[in-house]
């Protein structure tokens, strides 16, 4: 065995040494392949216009630059200018960087009063702005062997940074795959791997490896392999992303200034106690678990809803509050609605009208022009708000979700050099099941308003361009997945939401065995009692009936786990202004009633009913307490529970099963995976959590807090602000900004 394993390291070093040179070498081919192409690009592109350059060369810059205009309309090409012989400036386009001269480029290109026409060469070599990496090349122009001048072209570098990620992305699998190749021949070869996995075979056949039929192909992991791989080898020098390495970057691409962010939920909630103390609640929201890190990472203002009976006691004269209580890392700014309005836009058009709409769980969506109407007149509120916080004409807004679908347009219109960052943290519907809101192109439009339009995953960017495509009329850029009207491009993009990692919470909370402790002496349970666990809002999309009738089939097909596996429910209420909710909670605590009536016994009660909102350091003991968390989303743009599972586990125990309608099943392929609406498989995959060895407990938590590790939600907001970033440099650079388009 130890033969092996020294065989197996010396081939490894030479596999890494060949594909570290084979990099370099593969890079730098890159590279001179990249120049070629601009420079022969630089050269068809004069060549094309040469004509009409030589024939307005002396009717004046105007006419010049008309020409010049034309040849920008090249994507690639973000200015030109042209030089005359002497050499001085003869004409540029309006957003040509002035910090390229023509003297100086003209040495470049040879232009000397001694040497002919012929002897002036092409030039072109890679420049920093303080945006960003650009490439200039210098094209001379003559015409019938009389040398006019030449032509400066700048060229957008974005293309050939793509080309050389999937250079790296390709250089990387194919030495994985071989290096992989290379040690399981090894293996194999010793006879190793065959002997364990004939025992594994006996096993399975023999019906003891039942639980394996929920073990994920490995294959679902490989894209996201490949896309962690490669964006660690182009930042291996930053390292994993940290708060500290969020505040690097903005202070790189944003040269650290504040951001905005419009939710309509508040991070912090001030209520009045029984005796007129003040106490502060923290939202049961997957919204606030997001952005409340990169908020106090990055500083700014959050724009809010105020909603806690304390909120005005709180704030100063300009409704503003310093957060969290004890840190004051960033500003609470407060706008308040009245009953009428709060129920028409939030109650009425956003939770009866689009949260349905949104998500596919049953109920009927329901549209009033009244709720519209108070939709509208709030959005237009929060908006100017919004902008009496900024503090420059071309800020980075952060819109969050479905309440605000009409506020970036409305931003739009006051700031209209402001960079809009809109992300929508639900389900994107399809076409036909968007068609039904009365409203669709107005909020198609608001949200276009929108520099970035960010979703969870590709599927509703996709349905999101669908509508677009069947509702408006604009043009569609599906290779870029932008969507274009006049001048102005809205971006849509794919950004998975995550959680903080490491958590802060995990980190403060008492070890799992305490947690244990403690949750078990709360609940009056035995110590060998089997704790599974569920975390929610009270919302018919979240899935808690059908969860609870998942135990219930458990325990009809298992009876050897009565009076020993108990469900414990954390149900924070929801919404209870609205008649769907309210039948909801109702018929979640008939169903735990019934189902303690016929599997109970004594003081055993196989389904515990927490019904009130629960803080987050309470959540987390109940995290770390648990052998078992089930997720059973009906539909979902991600769920942040799952992921603040994993998170709790430092110890590497738990079973984690997870709904495939949780946008969060396409990260966590370790969790045992299952269709809630199966109630048989459901409850299968609660026997095999509850059975599962501690070894692939385990292994399936490493791998899952490994990946949380590496996409956890400063990645996300990093990803998001450069992106905002690098879009607001092409803007100031082509000057569309200064248009004010």
């Amino acid at each position: 065995m130890g033969q092996i394993a020294k065989f197996l390291g010396v081939l490894l070093i030479m596999l890494a040494v060949l594909a570290w040179g084979t990099f370099r070498i593969v890079m730098h081919t890159t590279q001179v392949w990249f120049e070629k192409d601009i420079n022969l690009r630089s050269q068809l592109a004069v060549n094309v216009a040469g004509n009409e350059l030589v024939a307005q060369w002396n009717e004046g810059s105007d006419a010049v630059r008309a020409v010049l205009s034309k040849i920008t309309h090249d994507e690639r090409i973000l200015a030109a200018a042209a030089c005359d012989t002497k050499p001085s400036l003869t004409a540029s386009t309006n957003d040509f960087p002035s910090v390229f001269r023509c003297s100086d480029l003209a040495r470049q290109v040879r232009i000397t009063p001694d040497l002919p026409a012929s002897a002036w060469r092409q030039w072109g070599g890679r420049q920093v702005l303080p945006g960003g990496n650009v490439y200039v090349s210098s094209v001379p122009l003559v015409h019938e062997d009389v040398p006019l001048g030449f032509v400066i072209l700048v060229h957008d570098l974005a293309f050939a940074e793509r080309r050389e990620a999937k250079t790296q992305e390709l250089i990387l699998l194919a030495f994985g795959v071989l290096a992989a190749t290379a040690c399981v021949a090894t293996l194999i070869a010793s006879r190793l791997f065959w002997r364990r996995w004939t025992k594994e075979i006996r096993l399975f056949l023999r019906g003891e490896g039942r639980q394996r039929a929920f073990q994920p192909i490995l294959g679902d992991l490989r894209a996201m392999i490949e896309r962690v791989s490669a964006e660690r080898w182009s930042d291996a020098e930053r390292g994993a992303w940290t708060p500290q390495r969020l505040k690097e970057t903005l202070v790189r691409y944003l040269q650290g200034e504040r951001i905005v962010v419009l939710a309509n939920r508040e991070p912090y909630i001030h209520h009045f106690k029984e005796d007129r103390t003040i106490q502060v609640m923290h939202p049961a929201s997957g919204l606030v678990t997001a952005l409340e890190p990169v908020m106090q990472a990055c500083s700014g203002v959050w724009v809010a809803h105020g909603t806690g009976s304390a909120d005005r006691a709180t704030v100063d004269s300009k409704d503003h509050l310093l957060v969290p209580p004890g840190e004051e890392s960033y500003t609470l700014r407060r706008v308040w609605l009245s009953p009428e309005e709060e129920r028409g836009y939030y109650y009425g058009f956003a939770n009866e009208g689009l949260w349905p709409l949104c998500h596919l769980a049953h109920a009927r969506p329901i549209f009033r022009s009244e709720d519209w109407t108070h939709y509208q007149a709030v959005n237009e509120r929060f908006a100017e708000a919004v902008v009496t916080e900024v503090d420059a004409d071309d800020p980075i807004i952060l819109v969050q979700d479905y309440h605000f679908a009409l506020a970036p347009a409305m931003i739009r219109r006051r700031l209209p050099r402001a960079t809009v960052l809109t992300f929508w943290h639900t389900p994107w519907p399809n076409a036909e099941q968007f068609g039904i809101c009365p409203w669709r192109e107005e909020l198609v439009q608001g949200l276009l308003g929108s520099s970035i339009l960010g979703f969870h995953t590709r599927l509703h960017c996709n349905n999101f361009v669908e509508a677009v495509d069947r509702f408006m009329e604009t043009r569609i850029d599906r290779e870029k997945i932008a969507v274009i009207q006049g001048d102005r491009m809205t971006l849509i993009r794919d950004y998975p939401i995550s959680i903080e990692w490491p958590s802060r919470l995990a980190k403060s909370s008492p070890p799992v065995a305490e947690c244990r402790a403690s949750v078990f002496t709360e609940l009056g349970l035995p110590p060998d009692t089997l704790l599974g666990v569920g975390v929610d809002r009270l919302d018919y999309t979240k899935g808690v009936e059908e969860r609870l009738w998942a135990v219930e089939n458990l325990l009809e097909k298992s009876p050897n786990l009565r009076g020993r596996f108990v469900f414990v429910q954390l149900a924070a209420p929801s919404r209870t202004l609205i008649d769907r909710y309210r039948q909801l909670n109702d018929d979640i605590e008939r169903t735990a009633a019934r189902i303690n009536a016929k599997f109970g016994a004594d003081s055993y009660k196989p389904v515990i009913l927490l019904r009130a909102h629960h803080e987050p350091p309470r959540v987390f003991q109940f995290y770390r307490a648990a052998d078992v968390c089930y997720v059973s989303a009906l539909h979902d743009g991600m769920n942040l529970v799952a992921k603040e599972f994993v998170a709790a586990r430092d110890d590497e125990l738990g079973v984690l099963v997870l709904s495939h309608f949780a946008g969060a099943s396409r990260e966590l392929a370790e969790a045992l995976i299952v269709n809630p609406y199966d109630m048989d498989a459901a409850g299968a995959a609660l026997e095999a959590a509850i059975t599962m060895p501690r070894e692939e407990q385990k292994a399936r938590m490493r791998t899952m807090r490994a990946l949380l590790a590496e996409f956890n939600v400063y990645r996300w907001a990093g990803r998001m602000l450069i992106d905002a970033a690098r879009l607001r440099m092409k803007d100031r650079l082509t000057g569309r900004l200064t248009h004010g388009t």
